[in-house]
């Protein structure tokens, strides 16, 4: 197996730059695979198309922009030039993956321009990669085209076939929601629209959210999303079963007529397109961060991936809750008789604290200690609730701050705002500033519920914006960010690295209280090979006791022991929380994985996978040079043979094999498990025998 070679140079090695004196109209990727051609039709719109190997995988599909207050830019419009680019270079990630990234491309520019009374002008521009191409519209200053209010993005992708498609509904309010194994012709969004189990849900038509993967008849593999979104609105995609298309439908608001709000000069988010042969190589693909600027912050040494413990899931689990009194009531809770079940103590917290120092996790997220509450979500009025500086009675934030800093531990602030936007953003220098003070560098933020004010949405330009403030004011205090309810990660993280991770799908907690029976086990062989190509995930893996007794026990997680301890290398973020109550790590052979586990990385490999089925993923830590590997399933066993040959060929290895047993399976024997140990180099193999709804995790450590 070849494995990533680090390169010596990370500035640009090439570029190269013409105008043609004769439009042209295609470009081609740097191995020649890919190839984007633009046209006008015979009502002069403009229109592009993409083939891989010569066969075509977009067919012609038109491009446009209809506003509310202009007349819409679709036909009647000419090519009046082009430019094309080749573009290298090798840059470095602060943290990741992988360190050394490599961004190669061919860019083609078209200028085009109406031929009616308002000249208006705008350009599209298409990078090609060897892993799929980019495409977005830009505006130039101009005289007939000031403020611009965007009624729709009218971008089509006319599919070549009826593809197989892994999707979830094109709800603007939020991304939880189990994913769908159809074909295209039988997307059915509209369907999904009842959710008992989700806090705000919004579906206007039969549209789908990215990122979406499919696979071809012929077996190749394409995911449509969207890259650097930065003030416009997220982007679903409008589901034609008919004539097999999709076409952008942009997140609105019911407080505007349009959709987006600019001034020109602007240009729009990347429309992205990764094509890859094999389901493995969309994982390997870094395409969505080479769409994005370099890094905006300067130094950021400050960033530290880590892993860390939470008081969180005992309140999903029910063991104890957020709120202080229950009181239910924002005006009598102070004073109130504190109802004995609140979990964000002053002694709860030293105990996690205790533990993380004693197992060598770094931090601890505390949820519910600031007052509030009681009476967050479920109601209008919200505006107001939360005070992210005011402790509740039973919290001595100067003391668990002391001995949190005694035990070098890192707290990890949380900022549950109920989606009550004015309300945080009126407290956003207060909160930061209290953080500051602490030498807090980590957030949790949070949206649950519907926003305030009424007719927004989560996902659109609004919404956008704010989150893009919150990110810019936490890069001021140097702290990370892990967005939970957030916009969909477009790969951001490149040009502000502190924008850290995001929840952006159906969580792990959904396993305690989902009415539905939790998350399958084919969740998170789709989640690798769809949400995970978006960025970085806030999973929350680590639960050991899967059945929950005595607490829910009419819930479980749908996995086994080995596969938790897998996702800490298959689901990748640079926050790794050990999820589970410490009592069920207390003296558990299998929790030495998780001690041991890298969350930063040097390089990482996808051995081998396919969507919904099975993944395995092998990450190399930085600075230790050892490695780690998960591998996961669906309902399926499976027995899987990895070849070392990715390992240091001058070095021998350490193995420890943590692996379902015999006997293992996700419902009726989820616990079962073995450890073993060996000794390996590059030209050795392992055989991974993975229980129906199992995994296997191993370590790698240099000798």
């Amino acid at each position: 197996m070849k494995t990533f070679l680090k390169p010596i140079l990370l500035a640009s090695i090439a570029l190269m730059a013409f105008a043609c004196s004769k439009p042209v109209n295609h470009v081609s990727s740097p191995d020649g695979n890919i190839r984007v051609s633009i046209s006008l039709t015979e009502k002069g719109e403009p229109q592009y198309e993409v083939s891989h190997k010569g066969e075509a995988i977009i067919l012609p599909s038109v491009m446009g922009f209809s506003f509310t207050d202009a007349p819409p830019l679709a036909e009647n419009i000419e090519l009046v030039g082009t430019k094309t680019i080749s573009f290298t270079e090798t840059w470095e990630m602060p943290w990741g993956e992988q360190r050394f990234v490599e961004n190669t491309y061919n860019e083609l520019k078209a200028e085009f321009r109406e031929k009616s009374a308002l000249k208006r002008r705008f350009d599209v521009v298409f990078r090609v990669y060897d892993d799929g191409i980019g495409f977005r519209y830009v505006f130039p200053e101009q005289p007939n085209m000031d403020e611009v209010f965007i009624a729709e993005e009218n971008t089509f992708f006319n599919l070549n076939g009826n593809h197989n498609c892994w999707w979830i509904p094109g709800d603007w309010d939020i991304y939880e929601h189990l994913y769908n194994t159809t074909r295209f012709s039988e997307i059915d969004a509209l369907s999904k629209r009842n959710h008992p189990n989700l806090a705000q849900t919004h579906i206007p038509v039969n549209a789908v959210n990215t990122p979406v993967t499919m696979r071809t008849d012929n077996g190749l593999h394409l995911s449509f999303h969207e890259a650097a979104l930065v003030n416009y609105a997220g982007i679903t995609l409008q589901i034609d079963t008919e004539n097999l298309s999709m076409k952008s439908n942009l997140v609105g608001s019911e407080r505007t007529a349009h959709k987006v709000a600019q001034q020109t000069p602007f240009n729009t988010p990347w429309r992205m397109i990764q094509i890859a042969e094999k389901a493995t190589d969309l994982i390997a693909s870094r395409l969505i961060l080479n769409l994005n600027e370099p890094n905006k912050l300067g130094d950021v040494s400050w960033l530290k991936p880590t892993k860390y413990m939470g008081i969180w899931w005992e309140m999903h689990l029910g063991k104890s809750t957020w709120d202080y009194s229950g009181t239910q009531d924002m005006s009598t809770w102070i004073g109130a008789k504190p109802h004995g079940r609140h979990g964000a103590t002053t002694e709860n917290a030293k105990r996690y604290i205790d533990f993380a120092a004693e197992n060598g996790i770094n931090a601890l997220l505390i949820e519910g200690w600031y007052t509030g509450w009681e009476n967050w979500i479920g109601t209008d009025a919200r505006e107001g609730i939360f005070d992210f500086v005011t402790p509740y009675p039973d919290f001595d934030l100067d003391e668990v701050v002391r001995y949190a800093k005694e035990k070098e531990i890192r707290l990890i602030m949380h900022h549950e705002t109920s989606a009550a936007i004015n309300t945080y953003d009126q407290q956003l220098d207060t909160a930061y500033a209290l953080m500051e003070h602490y030498g807090f560098d980590m957030v949790k933020t949070g949206y649950v519920g519907t926003i305030i004010p009424q007719g927004e949405y989560h996902h659109g330009q609004w919404m956008v914006n704010h989150y893009q403030r919150v990110i810019e004011k936490a890069a001021e205090t140097k702290v990370m960010v892990n967005a939970h309810e957030p916009i969909m990660a477009t790969g951001l993280r490149r040009t502000y690295p502190n924008d850290a991770t995001r929840e952006g799908l159906r969580g792990q907690e959904f396993n305690a209280w989902a009415t539905d029976g939790g998350n399958p086990p084919e969740h998170l062989p789709i989640v690798a090979f769809t949400r995970m190509l978006a960025g970085p995930i806030d999973y929350t893996p680590g639960i050991f006791n899967i059945k929950m007794e005595p607490y829910r026990s009419e819930n479980q997680v749908n996995t086994t022991l080995a596969q938790q301890l897998a996702l800490y290398v298959v689901i990748y973020g640079p926050l790794q929380m050990a999820a589970d109550l410490p009592e069920y790590y207390e003296g558990h052979p299998a929790f030495q994985f998780i001690r041991d586990v890298g969350v930063d990385w040097e390089q990482s490999l996808v051995l081998n996978g396919e969507v919904g089925e099975f993944v395995t993923i092998a990450r190399e830590e930085r600075v230790t040079g050892n490695w780690f590997l998960g591998s996961i399933t669906n309902q399926e066993a499976r027995e899987i043979t990895i070849h070392t040959d990715f390992l240091d060929p001058a070095k021998s290895y350490k193995v420890t094999l943590y692996a379902d047993g015999p006997d293992a399976h996700w419902d009726e024997n989820p616990t079962s498990y073995v450890i073993e140990e060996l000794t390996v180099n590059h030209n050795s193999e392992i055989t991974l025998k993975l229980a129906p709804g199992g995994g296997a995790a191993v370590s790698f450590v240099v000798e």
